[in-house]
């Protein structure tokens, strides 16, 4: 095999490794398929004799790109117009099996990764998504393993306080997306109460690209009035199905055969307690298929 196949067979077993990494450092797939990108780049200049560990040198490569990707990006959303989300993905029903595994990839714990620096986002995701340990986390980053377990610490009880509890198992929250569903097209108002909690939540990421609310909403009655004023009723080329978001299930929703919205419910004791409904155009191209 030549040196160029070398290279691209060592990085093609990384990639999907390299991916997870970067997306739950960005929480977003445009910006990570090109920070994958970039590290093969830089990958396939490397003299692989002298490389004793590959796959430690990819991620340590594809993490450090991340962080520098996601300060940017950081300060581009400042012109973000309304809320911003994370960009979701596609996942496997039996996410244990891939790399999106766990609820580490959930759009409600990348949310809360987002109040997280970037160097202690870096931490949390290799520490807590990939298991890797602080000492080969202190050598990918530069830094000494004692200022890598303080910052894993802190970023750790941060995320503790503010992450989403689930306790809904996944046949249940299809059913509660899929009853969401049906009282809001058929107008049920009652019926949709019965399944917010009172303090629900909605946000939308629409960047101004098409009509939604450019603040989040809270309370039942509220969000229950939007949801029921925007369903009710709906277009005769709007088709919905159930997809897997992100490591759960999630309503896709098109009209005339485009992506419209992904709405994703976060439920505690099986109350819908969040609604987060991405209808940026640009971050729905992964759902986008006749399937």
């Amino acid at each position: 095999m030549t040196d160029a196949g070398d290279h691209t067979a060592r990085f093609t077993e990384n990639r999907e490794l390299l991916f997870g990494v970067a997306y739950r450092i960005l929480g977003d797939a445009t910006e990570a398929e090109d920070v994958v990108q970039d590290a093969w780049l830089r990958w396939r200049d490397v003299d692989l004799p002298r490389v004793d560990n590959p796959t430690g040198f990819l991620v340590r490569t594809t993490t450090n790109l991340a962080m520098d990707r996601l300060r940017s990006a950081r300060a581009r959303r400042e012109s973000y117009v309304g809320p911003w989300l994370p960009e979701p993905i596609l996942t496997s029903p039996d996410v244990a099996e891939t790399v999106e595994q766990g609820d580490t990839v959930s759009l409600g714990l990348l949310v809360v990764l987002e109040t997280l620096s970037p160097l202690e986002r870096a931490v949390f995701v290799l520490r807590e998504a990939f298991s890797y340990s602080y000492a080969e986390i202190a050598e990918m980053l530069g830094r000494t393993e004692a200022s890598t377990r303080q910052l894993g610490h802190r970023a750790r009880s941060h995320v503790q306080a503010r992450r989403p509890r689930f306790d809904t198992d996944r046949e249940r929250h299809r059913e509660v997306t899929e009853r969401f569903l049906s009282v809001c097209i058929g107008g049920d108002l009652e019926g949709l109460m019965a399944l917010l909690a009172p303090d629900v939540v909605l946000t939308s990421d629409s960047d101004g690209k098409t009509r939604a609310p450019l603040r989040e909403m809270t309370g039942a009655d509220k969000v229950g009035r939007f949801l029921v004023a925007i369903g009710h009723e709906p277009p005769s080329d709007t088709g919905y199905r159930i997809v897997e978001a992100n490591g759960a299930p999630a309503l896709f929703v098109t009209s005339g055969g485009h992506p419209f919205g992904l709405f994703q419910l976060e439920l505690t004791d099986d109350r819908i307690t969040a609604i987060r409904l991405i209808v940026n155009p640009a971050k729905l191209t992964a759902f986008d298929s006749p399937t």
